[in-house]
């Protein structure tokens, strides 16, 4: 999944910031993540982004004076991303070149879709739909462990390419973690997210099913380091392994 498209993430709020970073990641991109206008400008002399996503309220310079100077020197599209800016700001942005807009707290898959729809907009070179379909197919896929886990076929597989089947359940509770990285899962929101509650069977079925999922994508079950239990909580998906 290297090589993929570039996202720039600019929030002042740490935690805001990585969470996206990590999601996008996950989702194949490159990413590169920067506090305020400052870093930014800084990444931007490092590197050529495909797209920035921006926070319009920030408190060093806002994301309207940032939008508009980035616009004045490129083309490169910019998702705004805010929870205070009010509609006369959200219009500003648009009209000073943003491509979208987005309220904060985002639903990620929002996000990706609304990243990856922006993306498509862009106008590509002769030649240059083949490998463009094939980075936008890229994306579907997020890294769980020691697979890539497939949003749309419902397959893990290996670095190699071998492939194995998931059941129903499997996947919907792989698409939970995947939809919710680093946030802790209650067994009744893993079940209710997964739509896999069973009449006859109380909320411990879930640990059933996530040991069967721990033996697919852990290096070693036993040891898991990406789906880990938080006693007394639940379990909490963490991209890195930490």
């Amino acid at each position: 999944m290297s090589g993929g498209q570039h996202i720039i993430v600019v929030d002042d709020e740490a935690a805001a910031r990585d969470m996206v970073g990590d999601y996008l990641k996950m989702h194949g991109f490159q990413v590169t993540l920067c506090d305020g206008g400052g870093s930014l400008r800084a990444a931007m002399g490092a590197v050529s982004p495909d797209l920035i996503v921006l926070d319009l309220n920030m408190p060093e310079e806002d994301g309207l004076s940032i939008v508009k100077d980035l616009k004045s020197r490129t083309p490169v599209p910019i998702i705004m991303l805010t929870a205070t800016a009010s509609p006369i700001d959200r219009v500003v942005g648009l009209e000073l070149g943003a491509d979208d807009y987005i309220p904060k707290p985002c639903e990620l898959r929002e996000l990706v879709a609304r990243i990856r729809s922006v993306l498509r907009r862009g106008t590509a070179p002769a030649g240059a739909a083949a490998p463009a379909a094939a980075a936008d197919a890229a994306t579907r896929s997020v890294r769980i462990g020691t697979k890539w886990f497939d949003l749309e076929t419902h397959r893990l597989r290996d670095d190699s390419g071998a492939e194995q089947v998931l059941t129903k359940s499997e996947y919907a509770l792989l698409r939970a973690f995947a939809d919710h990285p680093k946030r802790v899962l209650s067994r009744d929101r893993l079940l209710d997210l997964a739509d896999a509650r069973d009449p006859d069977a109380f909320d411990r079925s879930i640990d059933v099913r996530i040991n069967r999922i721990r033996k697919k994508v852990e290096p070693d079950a036993a040891n898991p380091r990406y789906i880990r239990t938080v006693r007394g909580m639940g379990y909490v998906f963490r991209p890195e392994g930490d």
